[in-house]
Formats: structure tokens, C-alpha cells, sequence
């Protein structure tokens, strides 16, 4: 049987504290729907359920379901038994509330609100002609901005080494 010392399981959790605060407590608050998620660095958050990718996969979860919560992984995940949902907590400090895909596609759905002032701005831009087109840049000035040859592409590693601007060094070289 192997034996395992206090200080050795200290060295072990030791990497652990440095992902960042830690959950001390986490509620769901009904009337707003939302997860207040307090660290014990003072800072407490109040996330809309709706918006964490992991409650989508629970459409028909109750404020019941919501409210049963744990705190696992030394406080850097908030459990939700009921529903088998975890939610990562640093992620949620950072503000990333699902995969980046998913964050993309949601985003997308928060700028399209229409209503009557921006139909009407859409209709007087189009009477006038539509949306300003960006002028264009004459190609000696693109090189001029860019700081490259209009013409000229850039080196390949194999050109710059022929020309002794960098050295090339291979795997039977390297021995």
C-alpha cells in the first residue's frame, strides 16, 4: 500500500489554486433568472441562465431543477444534480459562456432587433443612393501603406536562404 503525506497532497492541490478565484457560494434567483455565482476574491456575478450554452441541452428545467446547486473541483465548478450540468466558473469570470461557435451564433441574434426607426433609416439611405462605397487605393499607395513592392512578392524561405539572409539548418546538419 502506498503511503501519501499532507505535504505531498498540499504540492498536488498547489497548481490547482492558480486557475484563478474560486466559488465560495452560488444561488439561482427565480425572479430574475439568473445565477448569481459569488469568489472569494469579493466579486459575485449574476449570469441570465439563458445564456450558458450548458442549459440549453435542459430546455424544460424548473426553478427547482435550478435551484439544487453543489460546488465541485475545489470550487471551479458549479454542479447542477438534478439536470447533470456542470458549469466551468473561471469561465464564467471571464465572460465565456459556451464555445466559441456558439458564443459567434448567439452574438449574431443580439444586434438584429428591427423596428420602425431602422426601416425607415434603411429606406432614406437607399433614396439616396445606399451605403457610401470606401474609396479605392491606387496599387503604388497600397505599397506605400504596406511597406511591400506593388509588384514584387514576398521571399520564400528557400530565396532568403539562397541569398545568405538566413540559414537553413536540417535535421543531418543539426547532429
Amino acid at each position: 500500500m502506498v503511503v501519501i503525506s499532507n505535504e505531498q497532497i498540499a504540492a498536488a492541490r498547489k497548481p490547482g489554486g492558480a486557475a484563478g478565484p474560486v466559488v465560495t457560494a452560488a444561488c439561482y434567483r427565480r425572479t430574475s433568472g439568473k445565477l448569481e455565482v459569488e469568489y472569494d476574491n469579493g466579486v459575485t456575478l449574476a449570469v441570465p441562465v439563458a445564456i450558458i450554452q450548458e442549459f440549453e441541452f435542459a430546455p424544460d428545467a424548473s426553478a427547482a431543477d435550478l435551484a439544487k446547486i453543489e460546488i465541485w473541483g475545489t470550487g471551479h465548478d458549479i454542479y447542477f444534480p438534478r439536470l447533470d450540468v456542470f458549469v466551468h466558473a473561471p469561465a464564467l469570470l471571464q465572460g465565456i459562456f459556451g464555445t466559441k461557435a456558439w458564443m459567434r451564433e448567439h452574438a449574431r441574434g443580439m444586434g438584429s432587433a428591427r423596428s420602425a426607426a431602422k426601416a425607415a433609416a434603411a429606406r432614406e439611405n437607399g433614396k439616396k443612393g445606399g451605403r457610401p462605397r470606401k474609396p479605392q487605393v491606387a496599387p503604388a499607395d497600397k505599397a506605400a501603406l504596406t511597406g511591400m513592392h506593388p509588384r514584387r512578392p514576398p521571399a520564400s524561405p528557400a530565396h532568403a536562404a539562397a541569398k545568405g539572409r538566413v540559414r537553413v539548418v536540417t535535421a543531418a546538419r543539426a547532429r
